[in-house]
Formats: structure tokens, C-alpha cells, sequence
């Protein structure tokens, strides 16, 4: 298992790839919408249990950041607690989902890279 910003850090050692592959928003709204629904996306894959539990938290907390109805703040707060379950979440062993985890915190870089929004 990696150790809380390990896999942060290294997600963005091959991020580049995975940006080949999926169209990453620049925009930091448009970025959480897509947080939101790549971690949707991984609950239909088989992910180990154990993994699972953390994907799914960050899934609901992503779709409360993606809500219409908050402040920037509590947005921002949102994404940076996404990114903190994403970072405790081991790799799930399946390729397709691993993507969708690495264009999530990809999204979460969007967002907490961006000072207001």
C-alpha cells in the first residue's frame, strides 16, 4: 500500500499517458463533474472490497462536490477530501478502473490548482 501522497505523486509520474487517453477538463467546474464521474465509473468494475470501500466514499463525496447548490469553498474542500481517500486507495488490479482513478485525481489536480472558481 502506498503511504498518504506516494500515490499522489506517483499518479503524476504517468499522468501524461493517461491524459493521451482521456480528455482531462482545464476548466475546474467542468473538472468535478468528471471527478464525479470517473469514480462512478469504477463502481462498475471488480475492484477488491477492501479498495472498493474507499472508492465508493470518495464517489459520494465527489458527487456532493459536483452538487449545483455549494460555495467555492466547500467545493474546494470536497476535492481536496477526494484526493485524500483516492490517496489511501491501493491500485484495484484492473486496468480500466485504475484509469478512471488516475484521471480522478487528475480532476482533483484541476480543481485545487485553480485558486477560485
Amino acid at each position: 500500500m502506498c503511504t498518504a501522497g506516494q500515490r499522489f505523486l506517483a499518479v503524476g509520474a504517468h499522468t501524461s499517458a493517461m491524459s493521451d487517453e482521456t480528455d482531462i477538463p482545464t476548466e475546474p467546474r467542468a473538472a468535478v463533474d468528471a471527478l464525479a464521474d470517473h469514480l462512478t465509473a469504477t463502481a462498475e468494475r471488480p475492484v477488491p472490497p477492501a479498495t472498493n470501500r474507499w472508492l465508493g466514499e470518495a464517489e459520494a463525496v465527489a458527487r456532493d462536490a459536483a452538487s449545483d447548490d455549494l460555495d467555492s469553498q466547500t467545493r474546494q474542500k470536497r476535492v481536496r477530501q477526494v484526493a485524500t481517500l483516492l490517496e489511501s486507495a491501493d491500485k484495484t488490479g484492473d486496468v480500466i478502473a485504475d484509469r478512471h482513478i488516475d484521471a480522478a485525481i487528475e480532476c482533483c489536480e484541476v480543481v485545487l490548482d485553480y485558486d477560485k472558481f
